[in-house]
């Protein structure tokens, strides 16, 4: 019997209460004809109903893949966990995910990827759980929130902490899939799966893993089906032993917006002057001070925001190819991409699959970690994980608490506060209009990375802005740098509302940070 099914057939096949889990990272990878076929069954049907859904990275994203919204109708899941979530600008409508959560309509966990990750690991080999020090003292741990995002999940709870062989840990359960939704480039018509046009696999393998070990169904959507036995092995990620469903979609995009971008799978290598480099602003400076935290041969794991532009920095200098970046999605080196196509790279080296690279994250292998953040407070917490007041703006935490948990050294990066109005004249910082909200606050209202505990393991911790660079010393934290043409007391300490520490070493930010030219940065 072939194999090869539409995607209203492969939706017929998921039941009422099933534990679905879904590779996807936005765009990248999203089985979005299967979600869709799905979400269309339950309106025409009202099945299926309760489902629990799985998605170590977010499925869909608020620019034209719809993933998870899809399937969000009120009654359809009951449970969501998730390691992030479709996120956008303030002024859009909230996902449809994000009314489901706020509404109480289903219960939802944030819980950190590569978390998630090793769940779906532990329920295939059928093993009891996750043992981790991995969001300890964030709000991953029961002592905070529990990775809870909603009454009805705090009702619930997901993770607790366990003492084992003389010390504390985190438990997390092994999750079970009934279905896996998966995505490749090619299936053969025995469903051996290959993704030369994809930008990464994610956990394509282990989700199918974690699904036929526990009794469930493997549905593969892909661009296009050949013949069986025409496939090469060693490029084959999925075996057709695990894919129980085809669902053929020519259309399905490369990742957000992009239909088919071959530098992007590794299949062409882009010339290096064809990437764009950062204009001239405030965030470039910030991008700038933060590159000159970089050493030659250091493997550097880089985020969304401020800090993706590192990399263009580098460009720019003709020092690409001093630092070797990694991201969570699996690529290893290359050029990362910008906006909602980050999670991509560009002339990558090599692709990991995503937990792999977790593992990587977990136990502190790399150099280094650039990330954003939305708030720090006075222990040097940061959050970037919640905002009350316009909560799809952030995805939530995604494999932010599994990179910083035990790196050596973390780079944070954001504007000192929100709304300020800037410019750069002279080789000055000008401030023209303050800005009304504090991000240095006396408590963050998330801790995603706790303070207290990096300075407890020695983690050496920046946090770099326009107006100021900031480091984690044992009492706080202490201003080191301020950019030229500020005035202390008033564009830095008065606009922080809690209490920093100046260091008797003051220095003025590198003046050519604050030039348009290229700096002629050395590394």
């Amino acid at each position: 019997m072939s194999k090869v099914k539409s995607a209203a057939e492969a939706a017929r096949l998921v039941k009422d209460g099933a534990t679905v889990a879904v590779n996807s990272s936005s765009g990248l990878l999203c089985p979005d004809e299967v979600l869709k076929a799905l979400g269309e069954r339950f309106l025409a049907e009202g099945a299926p109903r309760g489902l629990t859904t799985i998605h170590p990275i977010a499925a869909g994203d608020m620019f034209g893949t719809k993933g998870v919204d899809h399937i969000a109708h009120k009654g359809m899941i009951a449970r969501i966990i998730g390691g992030s979530y479709p996120s956008g600008p303030t002024n859009a409508e909230p996902p449809l995910i994000w009314q489901r959560i706020l509404a109480e309509d289903l219960a939802a966990w944030n819980v950190p990827s590569g978390i998630v990750f090793d769940m779906l690991r532990e329920g295939a080999a059928q093993r009891p759980g996750v043992l981790t020090k991995v969001g300890m003292e964030t709000f991953v741990d029961p002592d905070q929130d529990g990775c809870a995002m909603n009454a009805s999940a705090r009702k619930a709870p997901l993770v607790r902490r366990v003492d084992f062989d003389g010390d504390s840990w985190l438990h997390f359960p092994a999750l079970r899939p009934d279905v896996a939704i998966i995505r490749a480039s090619t299936a053969d018509e025995n469903g051996n799966l290959t993704f030369e046009q994809e930008g990464a696999t994610l956990g394509a393998m282990e989700m199918a893993l974690a699904a036929r070990n526990c009794g469930g169904i493997i549905i593969a959507q892909v661009r296009r089906v050949a013949a069986q036995g025409t496939l090469k092995p060693h490029d084959v990620r999925v075996p057709g032993i695990l894919v129980d469903v085809i669902v053929e979609a020519p259309e399905q995009l490369q990742t957000t917006a992009t239909p088919y971008d071959p530098a992007i799978s590794g299949e062409l290598f882009r010339p290096l002057g064809t990437f764009r480099t950062p204009e001239f602003n405030v965030g470039k400076v910030i991008a700038r001070r933060v590159a000159q935290e970089m050493r030659p041969g250091w493997a550097v794991n880089i985020g969304f925001g401020i800090s993706a532009n590192v990399p263009r920095i580098l460009l720019e200098e003709s020092q690409h190819g001093k630092v070797t970046w990694v991201i969570e999605q699996g690529a290893v080196g290359g050029v990362p991409l910008l906006d909602f196509k980050f999670g991509c790279a560009s002339n990558a080296e090599a692709f990991v699959a995503s937990p792999h690279q977790f593992i990587y994250f977990q136990a502190g292998g790399f150099d280094c970690s650039l990330l954003s953040f939305l708030e720090i407070d006075a222990e040097g917490s940061v959050n970037v994980s919640r905002l009350s007041a316009t909560p799809h703006r952030t995805a939530g935490a995604g494999g932010f608490v599994d990179i910083t948990a035990r790196a050596r050294k973390i780079v944070f990066s954001g504007n000192f506060n929100a709304g300020a109005k800037m410019h750069i004249e002279d080789g000055r910082l000008v401030i023209d209009k303050e800005g009304k909200i504090a991000k240095i606050v006396p408590k963050v209202d998330q801790v995603s990375f706790s303070g207290r505990r990096a300075r407890a393991q020695g983690q050496d911790i920046t946090y770099v802005t326009e107006r100021c660079v900031l480091r984690l010393v044992e009492d706080g934290l202490m201003v080191t740098e301020i950019a030229p043409g500020l005035d202390l007391q008033r564009d830095v300490l008065d606009q922080a509302a809690t209490p920093l520490l100046v260091s008797p070493e003051l220095k003025v930010m590198d003046a050519r940070l604050f030039q348009p030219e290229p700096m002629g940065m050395a590394l």
